[in-house]
């Protein structure tokens, strides 16, 4: 039950199998033996966060000019999938500062970008972004917490929920109103230490335990700025093109993880017990199950490196990462169901993981979207009502990102 399968051959070179056994061996070794001290503390594991983040792995979309490693999105993609196959927790914390690299590589003017992204890609800083408000969720333009120019700088007031990294990160990036409608949105880099800044008490969560995921209060922050993100105005573009094309993408990437930790485990279960004078798998009922979660995994990476592939060749693409997210969850949610059938009341016991594997997929369904916003636009798509393409607005910066791993043309098996 390897991640890497035919499959992979539609879409994957030798450098990425490299990389995904390199992740593949550090999440082994160094990350499962602390999934049972995460899940028992259901506490931030800080020293972990630090450790993957030192691998250089938050900068795989940054490029070599800045001391990244520049091989794109797909490798991306199997970096979170490796490590969320392990801990979701950690996936996550990857997924979450990867939000936080697309704001500076999208947006930074030059004097940002070399200040934070070697930093980033070094292990040094974890960004984050932070967008989501208690009273408006994922209605952006809802947003009520302000910036107001006082001088050289900006007041920032309000407060910002369901931050990732939020108690790990160095750098947050801020989404404001700095005036009306939606060219009144902005965004800010903000350091942790800024006065009139502070963290709201951390609450455990009911999975992804070890990651941070929690509030950010502002209170007449000062913000100098220079720390403006692009120009006023431009929030919502950060908001939107953040979500589009770095969360969805991520999270389709967590559930992937996720999803293959269940059929892994599963399968190993079925062999392992015994009824009727057989394994569980040899029976007919199960056997059938087994073929349904081998089926839908298949396909949901099939689905998740296709988004992943276009957006790194500068393919417009937003359709097939909305349908990647959408795909990802569902299908994960629905092997978790069916692998509690086959583990039955075994599965309800912390020893078997699989009760984890449940309650982490679960954490990924509404971030960048519940799967209803995401059949809604895809709706727009069939419809032809859907408003222009970020994948296609950023197409240069997206395929420079790529540009230092040679990837091979996609063929079908036997051609």
């Amino acid at each position: 039950m390897d991640g890497a399968g035919e499959v992979d051959g539609y879409f994957t070179s030798m450098a990425h199998e490299q990389l995904r056994a390199e992740v593949r061996s550090f999440a082994e070794t160094e990350v499962s033996p602390l999934v049972a001290d995460m899940e028992s503390a259901r506490a931030i594991h800080y020293v972990l966060s630090r450790r993957i983040a030192e691998q250089g792995w938050i900068g795989v979309t940054i490029g070599p000019e800045y001391d990244g490693m520049g091989l794109g999105h797909l490798a991306k993609t199997i970096i979170i999938e490796e490590l969320s196959r392990i801990s979701g927790a950690m996936g996550a914390m990857v997924q979450a500062s990867q939000l936080g690299v697309a704001k500076i590589l999208h947006f930074g003017n030059e004097e940002q970008k070399q200040r934070w992204l070697p930093a980033v890609a070094s292990g040094a800083c974890l960004p984050t972004i932070a967008v989501t408000e208690p009273d408006s969720g994922g209605h952006v333009l809802g947003m009520t917490a302000t910036a107001r120019r006082d001088g050289d700088d900006y007041l920032l007031n309000g407060r910002k929920v369901f931050v990732g990294n939020s108690h790990i990160g160095d750098l947050h990036g801020v989404v404001v109103r700095t005036g009306k409608g939606s060219k009144g949105l902005s965004a800010f880099l903000v350091e942790p230490d800024r006065p009139g800044f502070r963290l709201g008490e951390y609450q455990p969560s009911m999975g992804l335990h070890g990651f941070s995921f929690g509030e950010l209060i502002f209170e007449d922050c000062r913000v100098p700025s220079h720390c403006l993100l692009g120009a006023e105005g431009d929030g919502l573009a950060v908001a939107y093109s953040s979500s589009i094309l770095y969360g969805r993408p991520n999270l389709t990437a967590v559930s992937l993880g996720i999803h293959q930790a269940i059929v892994e485990r599963t399968v190993r279960f079925a062999i392992e017990h015994q009824r009727y004078g057989q394994s569980l798998a040899e029976l007919p009922a199960v056997k059938q199950k087994l073929g349904q979660l081998q089926s839908q995994l298949m396909t949901a990476r099939l689905v998740a490196y296709h988004a992943a592939r276009l957006l790194d060749k500068g393919i417009p693409c937003d359709a097939e990462l909305m349908n990647a997210k959408l795909v990802n969850v569902e299908s994960s949610l629905d092997s978790a169901r069916t692998a509690m059938e086959v583990f039955a009341a075994h599965g309800l016991s912390p020893d078997q993981q699989i009760e984890r594997f449940v309650r982490d997929a679960h954490h990924i369904y509404a971030p960048a979207g519940t799967s209803d916003v995401q059949r809604l636009r895809l709706a727009e798509t069939a419809l032809g009502t859907s408003k222009g393409q970020w994948s296609q607005r950023l197409s240069d910066q997206l395929t420079h990102s790529s540009a230092g791993l040679r990837l091979p043309v996609a063929v079908p098996a036997g051609g």
